[in-house]
């Protein structure tokens, strides 16, 4: 499994509004951070997917997308919550699961 695939599935999980296979995708001792919050461990993390999934999220285009083996940096145009957003952000994949995340959202202009 590659780093793309990951993504691939980042995508297809965030489309499909899945919850279970979103969570899926994060390692046991996985991190995402965010500008708003930081979370750890599986409980946080699907806390801070489930709201984020409630904002109803669309990936609109992905502008640019830089894979190496082990790391993915992306930039992505999105609708959440109704609102355009340009997006960036990086995943660390460990064990063919994210294991480190860093995402932000600007407005679109």
């Amino acid at each position: 499994m590659t780093a793309k695939d990951v993504f691939d599935r980042q995508l297809a999980a965030i489309a499909g509004q899945d919850l279970p296979a979103l969570l899926a995708q994060y390692h046991d001792e996985a991190t995402v951070v965010r500008f708003d919050r930081v979370a750890r461990g599986a409980a946080e993390i699907g806390e801070l997917f489930g709201a984020y999934l409630s904002a109803k999220p669309q990936v609109d285009e992905i502008v640019s997308l830089q894979v190496t083996d082990d790391v993915i940096f992306y930039n992505a145009y999105m609708t959440v919550g109704g609102n355009r957003v340009t997006t960036y952000g990086t995943l660390v994949v460990k064990d063919g699961r994210i294991w480190r995340q860093t995402a932000a959202a600007l407005p679109l202009t």
